[in-house]
């Protein structure tokens, strides 16, 4: 387990999955993620090379098919630690046979966690390795423990959006593809409040929002924690009904569409790269 931290947060990261485990605040001594409980058995899990689901776990590629599970093999693959000290942390996924056998590009993916001013930055950095362009989508999972505070009520808090937004959720069929039906999602007072039923139909997902920050916020105190997602089009939010938290996810791909089975280049979202070059995106997590 590798530990950053500041005079504000103290941080800790697996190299499982490059993995945010704890995102805890010093000044009030509450523990901000969810805590991998039987519910959902992670914390802030990175995805990559995809996001969502695809079609019967197969990812066309040139021709050919290779099994992928849903969000990719990140989350269940053994990162390296390039270096660390107190306040930031590198991890590295390289391309390996094993990537190559689900996944027919020769890559870098690296995570790299910094605490900066009052934030904590997570940046996704792709290197194309190959002699070819790569495709790929890129996304985060992090889990936020709602309530905040013990004996308050999870129904009390709310997702609050930058901007006024009119939103519309796309939705999923049950195998976790777009079905290609969208809903309204109702909001008071540009507020989206966290009632137990919002996720009865699974994630809700947003491609055309204009926000770029999110808030989780509650009507019974000031506490709040903020994700600020400049370079992502996508969000999700979702939460195991029944469960204590909610995950704000910023996307740079999606799901596949019910019956549009297409080459990764293709995919809705996807992500290209020039041999030799380097992506790079960060969104932030403050109080």
């Amino acid at each position: 387990m590798t530990i950053i931290e500041n005079h504000l947060f103290k941080v800790a990261i697996r190299n499982k999955g490059g993995e945010l485990t704890s995102f805890f605040n010093k000044t009030t001594g509450v523990e901000h993620l969810w805590q991998a409980e039987e519910a959902w058995p992670w914390y802030a899990p990175n995805l990559f090379p995809i996001v969502g689901q695809l079609i019967n776990d197969e990812l066309l590629v040139d021709g050919n098919t290779y099994e992928l599970p849903r969000h990719g093999f990140n989350r269940t693959s053994e990162l390296l630690l390039i270096k660390s000290d107190d306040q930031s942390a590198w991890f590295s996924l390289p391309y390996c046979e094993k990537t190559l056998a689900k996944y027919p590009y020769k890559f870098d993916f690296q995570i790299h966690y910094d605490l900066v001013d009052d934030a904590l930055r997570v940046t996704y950095k792709v290197i194309n390795l190959d002699k070819k362009t790569i495709y790929f989508s890129v996304g985060a999972h992090p889990a936020f423990n709602v309530p905040f505070n013990k004996g308050e009520k999870h129904e009390d808090y709310y997702i609050e959006f930058e901007v006024d937004e009119k939103l519309e959720t796309h939705l999923l069929s049950p195998d976790g593809t777009f079905n290609g039906e969208t809903e309204p999602v109702a909001t008071k007072k540009g507020k989206l409040f966290l009632t137990r039923e919002l996720f009865a139909k699974d994630a809700l997902v947003f491609k055309n929002l204009k926000s770029r920050v999110v808030t989780i916020g509650s009507t019974q105190h000031d506490e709040t924690i903020t994700v600020e997602f400049p370079h992502f089009n996508y969000l999700g939010l979702w939460n195991k009904p029944g469960a204590d938290f909610v995950c704000i996810e910023p996307w740079l791909g999606c799901a596949d569409n019910t019956g549009k089975h297409v080459d990764i280049s293709k995919k809705e979202a996807i992500q290209k790269l020039g041999i030799g070059h380097v992506f790079e995106a960060a969104f932030f997590v403050s109080m």
